[in-house]
C-alpha cells in the first residue's frame, strides 16, 4: 500500500510552488484539480522550467498568490464543494473560491512577471 504524507487528506496530492526568489510552500491540491486545463497549464510550465524528468514532488514555478488564485478559478469551474486547497506549510490552513480573500487580476495561466 503506498504511503500517504502526514497531513495530506486523502484524494490529494502534494505540490511545492513558488517562483525564483520566493520561498517555496507545500499545497495539498485535490486530485480532480490536475485534469483541469487551467492546471495542465500550470504543468506545462513547471515541465519548461524543471523538465519532464524532474525528480521528487510536483514543483510548480509560480507566485504563491498566483497559485491559489487559479486553485480557486479550478474549485468555482469544477464546482467542488468537498475538497478544497490545504496550505501545508501553514498549519492546514484551506482555500475556497468562496471563503478565500485574495483580490487579484483575472489570468489564464501562471507565467513570469
Amino acid at each position: 500500500m503506498p504511503h500517504r504524507q502526514q497531513g495530506v487528506p486523502k484524494g490529494c496530492v502534494t505540490v511545492r510552488v513558488g517562483a525564483e526568489g520566493e520561498e517555496q510552500r507545500r499545497f495539498a491540491v485535490p486530485l480532480g484539480h490536475l485534469r483541469h486545463p487551467l492546471f495542465a497549464a500550470l504543468l506545462q510550465e513547471a515541465e519548461r522550467e524543471y523538465g519532464f524528468r524532474h525528480q521528487g514532488a510536483i514543483a510548480i514555478p509560480c507566485r504563491v498568490d498566483r497559485f491559489v488564485h487559479v486553485d480557486q478559478l479550478i474549485d468555482r469551474d469544477l464546482g467542488d464543494h468537498h475538497l478544497h486547497l490545504v496550505d501545508l506549510d501553514n498549519c492546514g490552513a484551506t482555500s475556497n473560491a468562496n471563503g478565500g480573500h485574495i483580490h487579484l487580476p483575472r489570468f489564464v495561466g501562471c507565467f513570469r512577471d
